[in-house]
């Protein structure tokens, strides 16, 4: 693991872009060339993980939004995702009607700074999309995103059950789903970033990047939650993100996924990003309030059995600031 002072984290800077640009990890532009398409799509020519170290940003500091671009200003900018002329989609945790202190939904203004950045970058529409959970307009009010996107471009896309909003997509290598139905929202923009926040969950022990992915499916979910981890592996594998940033700020470590006892919030003050969902979702298990593996979270360990990506922190370079 890397840690940077000031001068060494603004050199750093073109330095570690080059690197996110040539990884062939996902499909950023620019990057997916025909004969790479295997690398990137999340494996290696021969079928195999990654051939290299993902990178994993990790920024600690007082303030979501500031450490949010810290982070992904490590891994190269903005502009290493997102193009003029692109529509990009932000995928929240907005699920629950709660409150930002119970860390049960993402941070707003983490993905306020993020749909900012992508309209500076020259995208011609952000789209913030979820499936909550609870109602779709008290979530949006109460999670406090209704006052955060105030005088905001970006487009809010509450899904609801509506076959006519999702498209069917098969999982050519599904053990436990063969199709599954994913929002034309997503299917159909340019770059998708996936904005889960870290917490607990009495189901699969822990939610993040790879479980959020729950968010942008149709048809019934609870049938999703018979093995749960292999599933959103699937789904993963045929909805991959081009960057997930994790909302590590505060963290809800036990009564999850929706929480509501204060006693229940740790405040970590960290953001996680990479463009190996795997990798990201690993690294967040070991926050100290924690203090897992992604091999006993059922979902990371089932997307990397797949190839999607690393489980192991020894094999990614690991760079970690505090501001």
């Amino acid at each position: 693991m890397k840690n940077l002072n000031r001068r060494q984290f603004i050199q750093s800077l073109s330095i570690l872009g080059i690197g996110v640009a040539t990884s062939g990890y996902l499909p950023v532009h620019g990057q997916d060339k025909p004969e790479d398409k295997k690398s990137a799509e999340g494996g290696s020519a021969s079928g195999g993980k990654p051939a290299t170290k993902p990178m994993v940003a990790v920024v600690e500091g007082n303030k979501p939004a500031e450490i949010t671009l810290a982070a992904l200003g490590i891994l190269g900018g903005i502009a290493k995702f997102v193009k003029k002329g692109d529509v990009v989609v932000l995928k929240p945790n907005m699920a629950w009607e709660k409150p930002l202190e119970a860390a049960a939904t993402t941070n707003p203004d983490i993905v306020v700074a993020l749909a900012n950045e992508c309209f500076k970058a020259g995208a011609k529409k952000v789209k913030i999309v979820e499936r909550t959970c609870n109602d779709p307009k008290n979530c949006f009010q109460i999670c406090g995103f209704e006052k955060a996107l105030i005088g905001n471009k970006a487009e809010v896309v509450l899904l609801t059950n509506d076959p006519k909003e999702y498209k069917e997509v098969k999982i050519p290598d599904g053990k436990e789903l063969k199709s599954i139905l994913i929002a034309k929202d997503v299917l159909e923009c340019d770059v998708f970033i996936n904005i889960p926040i870290a917490k607990n969950h009495g189901l699969s022990k822990l939610t993040l990047g790879i479980k959020n992915l729950m968010g942008v499916t149709g048809g019934k979910r609870p049938e999703l939650h018979h093995q749960l981890g292999q599933k959103m592996a699937e789904i993963l594998s045929v909805i991959k993100p081009h960057l997930t940033i994790i909302d590590a700020y505060r963290v809800l470590v036990r009564n999850g996924p929706t929480g509501g006892n204060l006693k229940d919030v740790v405040t970590v003050r960290k953001v996680i990003a990479s463009i190996d969902p795997v990798a990201a979702d690993s690294y967040a298990c070991t926050l100290k309030p924690f203090s897992l593996e992604g091999k006993n979270v059922s979902c990371v360990q089932a997307a990397y059995d797949m190839g999607l990506g690393e489980i192991d922190l020894a094999k990614m370079d690991i760079v970690e600031k505090i501001i």
